[in-house]
């Protein structure tokens, strides 16, 4: 009887003996405020069961700052929405805005930013409180799908942006011509398609792989690195093809925009019109800092020292590019914007006339 007793509770749930399995939870999943074991009975064990779900670890504090997080991101959540669905909703009132390639750019950039924030933000939210932060095979891999390829289409959007400030400046003249509404929803499309094509192939290789070890993520979303780590060998090619991809995307358009941004800030340093020059300057600076923060957020993470708390930093700086920078970004782009608050302006007049003539 005091041998029964002494059996780990994940092993009489299974019905094995607890010699025949060796994979234990980690102590500091198992803590003061989360009394509980981590169900393990979803792993692939030897005699080859596929694992089926994953637990996705979290944030290692205790319930009270759990509920606190929970409210401030849900807060910030919800502004997210509320400035991106603005910015959207004002460029398609605006008959002025919608006919500018910038502000088609932007408003599209907004809808990426709403889409880019519910593909994690939701599901954090849901799992702070929950003590089964579980999540099934299926739903993890879509995750990372639909997370890297809406970060893939930032950043050519970001690129895209760019291409769109160096003609406006370098080009007046051409602009019209080259950057016409046609050519803009053109650059639009293929952002878009480009995007979610370019992490097919690595995300299909992955989930292909087999996993026979712990089944415990320590992130809060499914990123590309703890699963590769839960893999079992042999990995073939697809850590490779994965880094090749990752690296491809993030080089070739962080090469665009810096060159982009240089040629443009070297035109305006040589041209003679002050006033003008102070305005460009003026709207270029927001797109760097927008530029700044998202791909100097996401280098950090590569810049984090190895050691215990690495994968703290790491969740905490890919908190703030998928959660924070969304939110920040509408403020940016907006703040002292003349032709914003004039489609403001134009946008309430014609409420009022509205509200008048009935």
């Amino acid at each position: 009887m005091a041998e029964e007793k002494r059996k780990p509770q994940a092993s009489v749930e299974r019905g094995v003996e607890p010699e025949q399995s060796s994979l234990k939870p980690p102590t500091d999943l198992v803590s003061k405020n989360h009394p509980f074991e981590m169900p393990f009975d979803s792993m692939e064990m030897a005699n080859g069961t596929k694992v089926q779900e994953f637990i996705l670890v979290g944030f290692r504090v205790g319930q009270q700052e759990r509920l606190l997080l929970l409210v401030f991101f849900t807060i910030l959540y919800v502004l997210t929405l509320a400035e991106n669905l603005t910015i959207i909703l004002l460029v398609f009132l605006d008959t002025h805005l919608a006919q500018l390639p910038m502000y088609i750019l932007l408003s599209n950039f907004s809808w990426l930013e709403m889409c880019y924030v519910t593909a994690t933000v939701p599901r954090m939210l849901f799992d702070l409180p929950s003590l089964h932060r579980i999540i099934s095979f299926q739903s993890c891999f879509l995750q990372f799908y639909v997370f890297f390829s809406l970060g893939t289409t930032e950043s050519f959007f970001l690129s895209a942006m760019a291409l769109d400030r160096y003609l406006a400046i370098c080009h007046p003249l051409r602009y019209p011509q080259i950057m016409s509404k046609d050519f803009c929803y053109a650059l639009v499309a293929a952002c878009w398609l480009l995007g979610f094509l370019w992490y097919i192939l690595p995300m299909i290789l992955i989930s292909r792989l087999s996993f026979c070890g712990p089944n415990i993520i320590d992130h809060f979303l499914c990123d590309p690195g703890p699963i590769l780590s839960l893999a079992c060998p042999p990995l073939g090619i697809a850590p490779s093809v994965c880094q090749i991809f990752m690296n491809a995307s993030g080089l070739v358009n962080v090469a665009f925009v810096v060159l982009s941004y240089s040629v443009v800030i070297l035109t305006l340093m040589k041209s003679s019109y002050q006033g003008g020059c102070r305005k460009a300057f003026s709207t270029i600076s927001f797109h760097l800092v927008v530029v700044t923060l998202y791909y100097g957020s996401i280098t950090a993470i590569y810049l984090v020292p190895s050691g215990e708390n690495q994968s703290e930093v790491t969740k905490a700086v890919t908190l703030f590019y998928t959660a924070v920078t969304p939110f920040l970004n509408p403020l940016i782009y907006t703040l002292r914007n003349d032709q914003v608050k004039e489609a403001v302006s134009r946008l309430w007049k014609r409420l009022q006339t509205r509200k008048l003539t009935e």
